[in-house]
C-alpha cells in the first residue's frame, strides 16, 4: 500500500486485516518503486497524491521495462479522494488497473480486491496484499 496519511494507512490495514490479508506500508512513489523492486507483491492499493513521487509518476514506472520493478504487470489500484469528472480516466492512462474514491470502505475494498487479487497469492494462504 503506497499511502502518506497515515490514518488512511490504518483504516486500509483494518479492512485487509478483516480479509485475512498483509499489506507493507509505503509513504510515497519512490518507496513503492524500491518495495516492488524487492518483493513479488500480488496488487497495489496506491494514492494518488503523495510527496516525492505521486501515484501517477510511480504507476508509469512500474509499467516501464527499464524499470527494476519485479513485475510490470502487477495489478495497481488507485486510492484517491479526487472524485472528478476525467479522474478515474487520468489514473487509467497513466498505466491504473483501478479506481476507488476515499473515504474507502470495507465493502469497496473487498469487491476490488476480489476482482484483481489471484486466486492463489505469492505468500501462501491470501497473507500479501500489494504494497
Amino acid at each position: 500500500m503506497a499511502e502518506d496519511n497515515i490514518i488512511n494507512q490504518k483504516v486500509v490495514a483494518v479492512y485487509l486485516k478483516k480479509l485475512d490479508l498483509r499489506a507493507d506500508a509505503v509513504a510515497n512513489g519512490v518507496e513503492a518503486l524500491d518495495a516492488l523492486s524487492t518483493l513479488p507483491y500480488d496488487i497495489v492499493l496506491m494514492d494518488v497524491q503523495m510527496p516525492e513521487m505521486d501515484g501517477l509518476t510511480a504507476t508509469r514506472q512500474i509499467r516501464s521495462p527499464e524499470s527494476a520493478v519485479l513485475n510490470h504487470k502487477i495489478p495497481v489500484i488507485a486510492m484517491t479522494a479526487r472524485a472528478m469528472k476525467g479522474d478515474q480516466e487520468i489514473c487509467m492512462a497513466a498505466g491504473m488497473d483501478d479506481y476507488v474514491t476515499k473515504p474507502i470502505t470495507l465493502e469497496t475494498l473487498t469487491a476490488v480486491l476480489e476482482k484483481w487479487l489471484p486466486a492463489e497469492p505469492c505468500f501462501g494462504s491470501r497473507s500479501q496484499t500489494g504494497d
